[in-house]
C-alpha cells in the first residue's frame, strides 16, 4: 500500500522499496520491530511534525504540597542520598547525607519537551480588577480617543517590565528521562484546588493519528535503517559463491545504507527540525 497507516503496512512498504518480495529481504520480524521503535523515536524527538504543541492543566493536590514546601532532614517528601568517600589513610572513610525535596510533579511519558508554566501568582500589576493595568485601562480608554494608543503601548510595556523584574517566572527543570517536572517555587503559597498550565510538546502516538505512518521522511528513514541492517545480516556471507557465481555484497549494502542515514540526517537538521529559539526569525 502506497499510502500506509498501520505498523506493519509501513514495514511492508519499506521492504517493497528495497525489492520485496522479487527478492527475499533477510531481515528478522523481531529486527524490523527495533528498527520501526528506533525511526518512530527519532522522528518524534527530532521532527518538527513528530509532536503537537500543548497546554496540559493540573489541579495541585494536598499531596504535592505536602511533598513541596517539606524542610529539614526528614518527613513527607524529602529524599536522602548518602555519599561515601574512597579509604583515606590514617583516617578511612568520610560518609555524608544530603537531602532533596520532591517538589515535582510526574507528566505523561508522551510529553518530550516543556517550554514553560504560566505564572501561578497574582500580580499587582496584570493580576485582578484592582491591578494597576486594568485601572489604567478603565480610566484612560473609556472611549478611544481619550489617549494615544502610542502611549498606551509605551505604558503597557513599562509596566510589564516592571511585573517581570517584582514577579519573574518561576524556574523549572524538566528530564525526559525522569518524566518529572520540577518546580522551584514556595509550595506552602499555593492552595489545593490551583491549577498549574504547562506549555508542553508531546509526541504523535501512531496510534492514534496513523498519518504518522505515511510521513515522507519516516518511511525513506525506516527504508535505509532496514537496508543497513539487510547489509549487517549479509556481512558475515563475503565470499560465500551461490548457485550460478553469485556472490553477496552485505558491506557495500551496509556502507550504502549509512550514506542514505547521513543524508537523511542532515537533511533533518537543515529542513524539518524547530531552530533554536534565539534562531526564530
Amino acid at each position: 500500500m502506497a499510502q500506509p497507516s498501520t505498523r506493519q503496512e509501513l514495514i511492508d512498504f519499506c521492504k517493497r522499496r528495497l525489492g520485496a518480495p522479487v527478492l527475499e529481504i533477510n531481515v528478522d520480524d523481531d529486527q524490523l520491530d527495533d528498527l520501526v521503535d528506533d525511526a518512530l523515536q527519532y522522528f518524534q524527538e527530532r521532527h518538527y511534525d513528530g509532536v503537537e504543541r500543548m497546554y496540559l492543566k493540573y489541579e495541585v493536590t494536598q499531596e504535592d504540597i505536602d511533598r513541596g514546601s517539606a524542610s529539614g532532614t526528614s518527613g513527607v517528601g524529602i529524599v536522602t542520598t548518602t555519599a561515601t568517600s574512597t579509604s583515606i589513610s590514617g583516617y578511612g572513610t568520610t560518609t555524608t547525607n544530603w537531602y532533596e525535596t520532591s517538589n515535582f510533579l510526574q507528566v505523561p511519558d508522551s510529553v518530550i519537551g516543556v517550554e514553560k508554566i504560566f505564572k501561578f501568582d497574582v500580580s499587582s500589576i496584570s493580576g485582578g480588577m484592582f491591578s494597576i493595568k486594568y485601572q489604567l485601562f478603565l480610566n484612560d480608554l473609556y472611549h478611544f480617543n481619550s489617549v494615544a494608543l502610542m502611549q498606551y503601548a509605551m505604558t503597557k510595556s513599562y509596566l510589564e517590565d516592571i511585573d517581570f523584574l517584582l514577579t519573574p517566572d518561576k524556574q523549572i527543570r524538566f528530564n525526559k528521562r525522569q518524566d518529572r517536572l520540577y518546580l522551584d517555587t514556595n509550595w506552602s503559597e499555593q492552595s489545593v484546588g490551583n491549577y498549574f498550565v504547562l506549555d508542553c510538546y508531546r509526541a504523535l502516538d501512531p496510534a492514534n493519528f496513523a498519518g504518522v505512518y505515511n510521513d515522507s521522511f519516516l518511511k525513506k528513514y525506516l527504508t535505509a535503517l532496514i537496508k543497513k541492517q539487510w547489509g549487517q545480516n549479509l556481512i558475515k556471507f563475503k565470499g560465500v559463491k551461490l548457485p550460478g557465481g553469485i556472490e553477496l555484497n552485505g558491506r557495500e549494502m551496509y556502507d550504502d545504507a549509512e550514506r542514505e542515514l547521513q543524508q537523511l540526517k542532515e537533511s533533518m537538521s537543515t529542513e524539518y527540525e524547530l531552530p533554536p529559539f534565539d534562531l526564530i526569525g
